[in-house]
């Protein structure tokens, strides 16, 4: 579990393409050297394995479906990625309670300057659409943020200027693509929400 205050931004050092997978090795703070083997960390709200760390960096693996649906598979050398390690138990929840198992992508609409802060804007898919609500929490590239504006294929979002400088959202540009996780929340109700009508109904009869 994570919480989507992004601890600090890594940049991709390297890139190696296998038959079914593709290894990055991300460098950073003296930290990612100390990831023991197997250690789950966050890279732009894609929760991962820690397969080997040397030297301030970490190398892990990403699958093809990690690839296809994830805005990993975009990134370059020299890239930088959002790097959060998990929730641990009895630690301040500062942002909301997030999985790191991405939904889908997104696209950056608009990006604007609101004096200090910045506005942006990203347009979903409608199956995720449905999960945002007006003030409610979304998760960009593993940031925690808040909903300011819902629209009917897009979301409006705030940033701080401590969030743009501290995160890749000092990177992003019209046509960029990021990760979205939504709130599980919301996927758990829909899900339960068919079940409990039919036991009411069954009831009612």
């Amino acid at each position: 579990m994570f919480t989507g205050i992004v601890e600090t931004v890594g940049v991709v050092a390297e890139i190696r393409d296998r038959a079914d997978f593709r290894t990055l090795r991300i460098t950073g703070p003296a930290w990612l050297d100390e990831l023991p083997l197997g250690a789950s960390l966050a890279i732009n709200g894609c929760c991962t394995t820690s397969m080997a760390a040397d030297g301030r960096g970490f190398t892990c693996e990403l699958m093809r479906i990690t690839l296809e649906k994830t805005a990993l598979g975009q990134l370059e050398l020299n890239s930088e990625v959002n790097l959060e390690r998990p929730l641990k138990f009895g630690a301040e929840l500062g942002g909301h309670l997030m999985q790191g198992h991405v939904d889908g992508q997104a696209t950056v609409t608009r990006v604007e300057q609101d004096g200090d802060n910045r506005v942006y804007e990203f347009a979903l898919p409608a199956e995720l659409m449905r999960y945002v609500i007006h003030t409610g929490s979304i998760a960009v590239d593993g940031v925690s943020l808040t909903a300011a504006e819902v629209r009917e294929r897009s979301v409006v979002i705030g940033i701080i200027p401590h969030t743009y400088q501290r995160t890749v959202f000092h990177n992003y540009r019209v046509g960029d693509r990021v990760n979205i996780e939504v709130d599980m929340v919301g996927k758990y109700i829909e899900k339960l929400m068919p079940e409990r009508l039919r036991m009411t109904m069954t009831e009612v009869s």
